[in-house]
């Protein structure tokens, strides 16, 4: 029975989580985002307690790995959260703002991004916002998460939405099919 309940909810997650109304400029405006986007990986320490070394590391950027899923081996960053490209941008200029950004925010990174398990370094980069802050693109395609997923799900690959499909993101750097 409780089996059953968990999948009643996951389909319900499915059904309802992905499908916004549909926005054709997508959330294009003059306002940046304001969505509450992963942040990344930033040190807990205080500034009080850490050493005041000259010799301190740049701060690590957010790192983009690899995982299997059911649309094959895919992008994720380090936490497990997938991460999917906006078909309807076709270079590494975001066009996701406003209620777009807030379903699907935006990878961002506050030092170069990292590769981790099975990404290609050599497309990783990033492209900046309008508010300044800095995105991860991956082949020249800026990345994005979707808001209402938990870790290690993948519930909104294919997705029509703001005007354009939502892909997850291949190793290779091409969305799966």
């Amino acid at each position: 029975m409780r089996c059953a309940v968990i999948v009643a909810a996951a389909i319900v997650t499915v059904l309802t989580g992905c499908g916004g109304e549909a926005d054709d400029d997508a959330g294009a405006s003059e306002e940046p985002a304001t969505s509450a986007s992963p942040a990344p990986s930033e040190s807990t320490r205080s500034p009080e307690s850490q050493s005041p070394s000259q010799d301190q590391p740049e701060p690590s950027g957010t790192v983009i790995r690899t995982a299997a899923s059911n649309y094959g081996t895919m992008l994720f960053d380090e936490s497990g959260q997938a991460i999917y490209l906006f078909d309807r941008e076709t270079s590494d200029r975001p066009r996701c703002y406003g209620p777009c950004a807030d379903a699907w925010p935006p990878v961002l990174t506050t030092g170069e991004p990292q590769a981790g398990r099975q990404a290609r370094s050599g497309l990783l980069a990033t492209t900046k916002r309008e508010d300044g802050t800095l995105q991860v693109t991956y082949a020249g395609h800026p990345l994005y998460y979707y808001a209402h997923e938990g870790k290690n799900q993948v519930l909104c690959h294919d997705v029509d939405e703001f005007g354009g499909t939502w892909l997850v993101v291949r190793p290779n750097g091409e969305a799966a099919p």
